[in-house]
């Protein structure tokens, strides 16, 4: 008896011989590319807390005002193609109090700040382009880089103009979604300067001044989807101060709140696009590539064993007479 190969055994040993070939290609080609930054980006967060703000109108500073900070993030796709490897964000962050809340045009807030964040797709390190303004610096701004690490990010604060160490502080649940939770500080720095009326920086016999500009912030606190790097929870505690020239106390609160927050609804909608990209990810680069190689193992060793069996012909053991064939001349 001699066995032969069925073609059957092949069809196994071939599926199983690609998902096995599959499987790191998920891991170190597919997952990679799929971990970018998108180019139409459209999000909106915001912030609620109270806190004192400057009133332009009666020229003091009011307490105990409920403050809402407005912040969105379109993404610039005709900019970002432009570019070649960056993504163009164009975002406008605003401050109101209930008094400008109402006001349909967002330059009539209390503060109207628009800015454009460029940065790389993989790694979210600032791409300096496309008519980035401010000259953005740091490893984070907006959101962290995909696979956060439990160590310190340098975070870039829009604010102070410079970068801000957030550090590792554990873990944290945010609307039953974990997360990695980030803090920091930021102490009284000079931002700037503004010309005001002497009076406003006690200062009443000038006219106008030059007066400085400083900032600090109470308390930073985020909290970070690990896979993705998306913000799902934020705080802030931002001050905001005029000055004499070279004076070392603050003249005047220009807006100073302990707290404001993600309200409730931002953060149901950030927990809910970080689980959806986490998913994605994790299924591209862990699920699949673990079913397909257990797959792939199950049916190559199934096809090998049928290809090893085959099937069995008896050989044939009759030979030829000789005798029997005439020959011709």
């Amino acid at each position: 008896m001699r066995r032969t190969v069925s073609p059957l055994s092949l069809i196994p040993l071939g599926l199983g011989t690609f998902l096995l070939v599959l499987a790191p290609l998920l891991v170190w080609y597919v997952e990679p590319r799929a971990a970018v930054n998108p180019l139409d980006i459209d999000t909106t967060a915001v912030y609620e807390g109270t806190g004192s703000v400057f009133d332009t109108e009666e020229l003091e500073t009011v307490s105990d005002q409920r403050i809402t900070v407005t912040q969105r993030v379109r993404g610039n796709v005709a900019e970002s193609e432009r570019s070649g490897r960056a993504a163009v964000w164009d975002v406008t962050t605003t401050v109101d109090t209930d008094k400008s809340l109402p006001a349909a045009d967002p330059h009539d807030a209390l503060e109207f700040v628009p800015h454009r964040w460029v940065m790389d797709r993989r790694t979210t390190k600032p791409v300096h382009c496309c008519q980035e303004k401010p000259y953005i610096e740091g490893e984070a701004y907006l959101k962290f880089p995909f696979d956060v690490h439990k160590r310190s990010y340098q975070w870039w604060d829009n604010s102070l103009g410079s970068t801000v160490t957030l550090r590792y502080r554990g873990t944290e649940k945010v609307q039953g979604y974990t997360g990695y939770r980030f803090t920091g500080t930021v102490p009284p720095s000079k931002t700037g300067t503004r010309l005001v009326p002497g009076s406003i920086v006690d200062q009443p016999g000038r006219p106008q001044v030059l007066a400085e500009e400083w900032y600090s912030n109470h308390g930073i606190e985020l909290v970070v989807d690990q896979t993705t790097g998306r913000v799902i929870y934020a705080q802030v505690g931002p001050k905001r101060t005029l000055r004499a020239p070279g004076a070392k106390k603050d003249a005047v609160v220009l807006l100073d709140s302990p707290k404001l927050a993600f309200t409730t609804g931002t953060q149901k909608e950030a927990v809910r696009q970080a689980e959806r990209d986490s998913g994605q990810l994790r299924a591209v680069g862990e699920t699949l590539p673990i079913g397909a190689a257990v797959a792939g193992f199950v049916l190559a060793a199934v096809g090998g064993v049928l290809a090893v069996r085959g099937r069995k012909r008896p050989d044939s053991r009759e030979t030829p007479d000789t005798s029997r064939v005439p020959l011709t001349m």
